[in-house]
């Protein structure tokens, strides 16, 4: 018969640990208890604890930053996930001294710090330059969407958020009929009259919920030039609903600016909106006053730094700044690839994106030039003789004038060249549907653009071969933080607070780098 070392589960044993033991050289925890006991200030914390003469002893910030930023590494962010480690875990208790936080002290900590967190990040910059990390080269800038702790089904615009509420208001209204006709039933069913009356009081909040946000808010408007309505959310106004590879999320964008020699990150801002354009100049300002106020260069953008984006960034009116600033900046417009000659046999060697996807088929439409234009009355008529209704008139972002038509829904839906005129014909039928849509330039500008002095610093070789380093300085950062790490969403609400969180995600990442480059790897 087989044998087994014997065992016994009510034993009791007696284990002496030393916790700065748990904590090796070469390991990330070692890293951050050795920067924090040994070269980070948390002075600026201090001031939050009032409890000099009276008041219970608070837990040092030294203790709960070292299990917060060792949590974050290991893609935990909750506080409760957090102090249930510090009970279970032995590096946690190693970190925390065998003191056990509550969850509320750690998420009241984590929401409340933004500013010291910006010191912080500050700091552990400072101590990245003076281990010689930064080349001050190259900076790639580039945004990371996550998700916020916001639901997207809160989100709208006024005019849609009064719809939602008149929409629930009415169920309200069924609801109260049927608890009414089950009130008044002889064969009272108390769990069905149970359930109508729940279902009023949740109904009820979620009115009143929108009503009280519409009397205290103001619609938000969007950056861009025409400043039209974008959606509101009721949950974190701040927030946005963005577009990215795997769908549409409420959230904000996290902004990073990377250096090139060691992926050390000089900066990170989180803002509201999925768009980037005009994250650009704020990035680019706050770089500079950073590295001015800490005394690592009085302008860095005059000793040659580049500076690069992806398309993202794009516009005229950065193109501009980047000149007028003398900022040696590469960020191209999205028909660079285009104009590429490296990428002109990539269709017919890879196929078309999505073209092979089944019932995909192929939308051939009347084009606009069977339309007929009037440029003197601005009037347009479409191939079935109908009137359009002009839509908008003017410079579109290649600085050309353009007229804009739009056929009108009552016509379109039940015109007899629907689906020849139309790529998605049954959007004529829905209320919030679309008629065709065409344009016609009316007036080329041939003034020189800011955009154009871009395309030819993209377009050369030097241009080229900058730009290719970019994605190799600021992808693999992302997939550190959202994959390596699990950094995947924001647990907090407001930009400031989530603007705190995402700078102690990228401070984990220059921790990691002091600990493989800097001075701790010795």
């Amino acid at each position: 018969m087989a044998r087994f070392i014997r065992y016994n589960y009510k034993q009791q044993v007696m284990i002496a640990i030393n916790f700065e033991e748990q904590l090796q050289p070469g390991t990330f925890e070692h890293a951050i208890h050795y920067l924090i006991d040994n070269k980070l200030d948390l002075s600026v914390f201090y001031p939050k604890f009032k409890n000099d003469d009276t008041g219970r002893p608070g837990y040092d910030p030294a203790i709960l930053l070292k299990i917060v930023l060792f949590a974050y590494s290991k893609g935990i962010t909750s506080s409760r996930e957090i102090a249930w480690c510090c009970q279970s875990n032995i590096i946690f208790k190693a970190l925390s001294c065998d003191t056990v936080p509550h969850f509320t002290t750690i998420a009241d900590f984590i929401s409340s710090c933004s500013d010291e967190i910006e010191t912080l990040f500050e700091q552990v910059l400072l101590i990245c330059h003076e281990q010689d990390l930064l080349g001050n080269e190259l900076f790639a800038i580039d945004g990371c969407k996550q998700s916020s702790n916001a639901s997207k089904e809160w989100s709208g615009t006024f005019k849609e958020l009064e719809e939602k509420r008149a929409k629930i208001n009415r169920q309200i209204q069924h609801h109260i009929k049927e608890h009414k006709a089950l009130d008044q039933n002889e064969s009272r069913d108390e769990a069905r009259i149970k359930r109508a009356q729940q279902t009023i009081e949740t109904l009820e909040k979620a009115s009143k919920k929108i009503e009280d946000f519409l009397k205290k808010s103001e619609p938000r408007m969007g950056q861009g030039k025409q400043k039209k309505e974008v959606k509101s959310n009721i949950t974190d106004n701040e927030s946005a609903k963005m577009t990215t590879s795997k769908g549409t999320i409420q959230g904000y964008n996290g902004v990073a600016t990377v250096d090139k020699k060691h992926q050390i990150i000089i900066d990170a801002q989180a803002f509201g909106e999925g768009q980037e354009q005009h994250t650009l100049k704020p990035v680019i300002e706050k770089v500079k006053e950073r590295y001015e106020r800490l005394n690592i260069s009085e302008n860095i953008y005059a000793t040659g730094t580049i500076v690069t984006a992806d398309t993202g960034f794009a516009n005229e009116a950065n193109m501009k700044y980047l000149h007028e600033n003398n900022i040696n900046g590469y960020i191209p417009d999205n028909q660079f690839r285009k104009r590429d000659d490296r990428f002109s046999g990539q269709k017919a060697k890879y196929g078309k994106r999505n073209q092979n996807k089944a019932g995909r088929k192929a939308s051939v439409v009347i084009p606009a030039s069977e339309f007929q234009l009037d440029p003197i009355t601005k009037t347009c008529i479409c191939p079935a003789g109908e009137d359009m209704w002009l839509k908008k008139a003017g410079f579109d972002n290649n600085n050309h004038f353009k007229l804009f038509f739009e056929g009108r829904l009552s016509k379109c839906r039940d015109c007899y060249l629907k689906t020849q005129c139309m790529r998605n014909p049954e959007s004529a039928n829905t209320r919030k549907g679309n008629g065709r849509q065409v344009s016609f330039i009316l007036q080329r500008k041939t003034k020189p653009r800011y955009t154009d002095w871009m395309k030819q610093r993209i377009d050369s070789k030097l241009g080229k071969f900058i730009y290719s380093h970019r994605m190799s300085v600021v992808e693999p950062v992302f997939a550190n933080i959202g994959t390596n790490k699990g950094l995947k969403r924001f647990s907090l609400r407001g930009r400031k607070k989530v603007n705190g969180q995402w700078k102690l995600f990228c401070v984990i990442q220059n921790i990691e780098k002091i600990m493989n480059f800097g001075a701790l790897s010795a």
